[in-house]
């Protein structure tokens, strides 16, 4: 009599192994026909009852000790996955889509924040819209021009935060759960996850789940220092800081890094005192002191108080103020007295802790990240992670790209690799700090023959005519093959810049033919032309749009 079953098969690590199974249980006589697939992790088999038995097949499968496959009693078991994402922000969700598209049955399990994670939630979002709004407000009452005198600005703080709320709801189901609403495929769990084994996971300590492969993608938080007294004066991160309706009196922010700057100069321009204490000697210091210089000045002109070199040992309450015990750069102690908020900007850490990772011998770096290759795979073979809990870059494109690549990757034979060394990424200050590719500091480390290029905005048409001259472009070449290898940006707007600049470093353009392109007048890409020119030529002694 024919008869057909699937069984779910455990223990695949790619096609290889399907197709192996499938020659092992074609010896078995009365196997009619059968379908094995990796990643579907299970068999198809039809066969003659009367020669060989299901047994039989389960049997042969097993042989080897790498395999399990079930009775077939477990083919619709809820709980069994092709594959687990355990977070659900942007990795996650570029991973639930590629999944979708192999026709793979997936299981999101996410906890904290809500599906969409820090960027459209607490990040990315919220920040710039503020930023947005809050330059907006600055220009109302700043101009550059002399003939132009701003009459000032009525600033309703708390219908700022609201329309930031409908925004940031608006996109998290726009962006992220319409677009999966009609999955066929995925299921979506509310919950705290916890590996039982590389295979397992259990839900808020009740339910486990399996699956072939598991995807890590539980992002980041703001890390918190071991500071004496902070935990008990009630300090505010970007989660809770964006969401405050009321403004506050003044802030005293913790840390001068790309979150504390942002969140300093938008606050400052929608009317909040503020000030920066920061434990290293400038603000943004993973940058060079040219660019620091520029914004540092920048942000004391518009009357934001920075505190380098100062390190808070101690917070206590007074009343309604906040004390901050500090030492000070000359060796000495001080008091800081705030009145209004404390915000702790002082960098994230990877959401690692709570995931038994111990338990299956996870590696992870000194921080807790989880380390992965270029192809997002960690040291176990089935378990993958991307975003901002592994040691790469920590930007929303990136996460997403590496969630998209982690499930392809895991479920093909072809392994593909994820290139960082043109990556763009901007701090949305003002002036932008912008940057692609290597810096000079970067360039001479790796021993590199390069050559720098310093272009102040002075002499680009665009900045003079915008008068607005705040910053420069800086163009890193190698000197042996002129391609540009990096370049640094600080200019209003200056984002808008990398991105061409990041393209150029990816394709080997030279700075030969950034020079020699065609670029219009009066926009700030011109001033491109003008960096990559200014390697042979003083730009000072040339006529408009010369080269």
């Amino acid at each position: 009599m024919q008869k057909e079953i699937t069984l779910p098969i455990q223990g695949m690590t790619c096609t290889g192994c399907a197709t192996g199974i499938e020659k092992k249980v074609k010896q078995l006589e009365g196997v009619i026909a059968l379908d094995v697939s990796y990643p579907k992790g299970e068999g198809k088999f039809i066969f003659d009852s009367s020669t060989t038995s299901q047994q039989d097949i389960i049997d042969n499968i097993e042989m080897s000790g790498q395999y399990k496959a079930s009775n077939g009693q477990q083919v619709s078991d809820k709980n069994n996955f092709d594959l687990i994402i355990v977070g659900g922000g942007s990795a996650a969700f570029s991973a639930a889509i590629k999944a979708e598209s192999l026709g793979l049955k997936t299981l999101m399990v996410n906890a904290g924040l809500n599906f969409g994670g820090t960027c459209v939630n607490v990040g990315c979002v919220p920040s710039k819209n503020l930023i947005r709004a809050a330059e907006t407000a600055y220009h109302a009452t700043h101009s550059n021009f002399q003939g132009i005198r701003p009459k000032g600005v009525d600033i309703d703080f708390s219908q700022v935060i609201k329309d930031k709320k409908d925004l940031v709801a608006a996109l998290q189901q726009q962006k992220y759960m319409d677009v999966v609403k009609d999955f066929k495929n995925l299921a979506m769990l509310t919950g705290w996850a916890e590996f039982v084994d590389k295979g397992t996971i259990i839900v808020d300590g009740k339910d486990t789940y399996t699956a072939t492969n598991i995807l890590i993608a539980t992002g980041a938080t703001t890390y918190i220092p071991n500071i004496e007294g902070l935990n008990e004066v009630g300090y505010l991160t970007n989660v809770s800081l964006f969401d405050l309706e009321e403004k506050p009196q003044s802030l005293t922010i913790m840390g001068a890094g790309y979150i504390g700057l942002e969140i300093a100069m938008a606050y400052n321009r929608l009317g909040v005192k503020v000030r920066i204490i920061e434990f290293t000697d400038r603000p943004l210091r993973s940058q060079t002191k040219d660019i620091t210089d520029v914004l540092e000045a920048q942000m004391k002109k518009e009357g934001i108080e920075i505190l380098p070199n100062f390190r808070a040992f101690k917070f206590e309450k007074q009343g309604a103020d906040t004390i901050i015990h500090c030492n000070c750069p000359d060796g000495t102690t001080t008091q800081i007295i705030e009145k209004g908020k404390i915000v702790v900007a002082t960098g994230t850490k990877p959401n690692t802790s709570k995931l038994g990772l111990d338990k299956i011998k996870m590696n992870l770096s000194a921080v807790g990240h989880v380390l992965v290759n270029e192809k997002m795979e960690t040291n176990i073979s089935n378990i993958f992670a991307a975003g901002d809990v592994t040691q790469t870059p920590p930007f929303v494109y990136t996460a997403a790209t590496e969630g998209s690549t982690a499930v392809s990757n895991a479920f093909s034979l072809s392994k593909t690799g994820i290139d960082y060394s043109s990556l763009p990424w901007v701090v949305f200050t003002d002036p932008q700090v912008a940057g692609a590719g290597m810096d000079e500091i970067v360039a001479e480390e790796a021993g590199l023959p390069f050559e720098v290029s310093k272009l102040d905005l002075s002499h680009v048409p665009r900045a003079l005519a915008a008068q607005d001259t705040r910053g420069f472009i800086k163009l890193i070449r190698n000197t042996e093959t002129d391609k540009l290898i990096g370049a640094r940006v600080i200019a209003p707007e200056g984002g808008e810049l990398i991105q061409q600049l990041s393209m150029a470093i990816k394709f080997g353009i030279t700075v030969k033919d950034l020079a020699e392109s065609f670029y219009p007048y009066l926009t700030l890409g011109e001033g491109i032309k003008l960096a990559a020119i200014t390697f042979g030529k003083d730009v000072s002694k040339l006529s408009c749009c010369a080269s």
